[in-house]
């Protein structure tokens, strides 16, 4: 049987998984909510880049990603700060939609899949 690795892990999710040199991270948000939408979603990814390195693997690595915006109008901005931070040629599939956030001042939540 393959080996399942949790980090992170509570009783309702784990911040990441790893199986068979696939890398599942939960969906990050921003810890300061003052920010706004490129703020928050600068610290996301640098939230993601830390969850990834801690997992062996790093941006370049993307499979997909699924982003959820509060405001889909604050899509454009968001990809502002989305788009120079993915490696040259590496972008994934990804998915972006308006929702209702379980925090009204999260403005951003990015989940990725990386390999190793």
């Amino acid at each position: 049987m393959s080996k399942i690795t949790r980090q992170g892990t509570n009783k309702i999710l784990s911040s990441s998984v790893e199986y068979h040199n696939f890398v599942y991270l939960a969906g990050m948000t921003a810890d300061d909510l003052s920010k706004d939408i490129k703020g928050q979603t600068a610290e996301v990814l640098a939230k993601i880049d830390a969850a990834l390195e801690a997992n062996g693997t790093d941006k370049t690595r993307l499979l997909t990603a699924t982003i959820w915006v509060k405001h889909i109008a604050d899509r454009g901005a968001m990809n502002e700060i989305w788009t120079p931070w993915l490696a040259e040629g590496q972008a994934p599939a990804r998915a972006c939609v308006e929702a209702n956030m379980a925090d009204p001042r999260h403005l951003v939540e990015i989940m990725v899949t990386a390999c190793r």
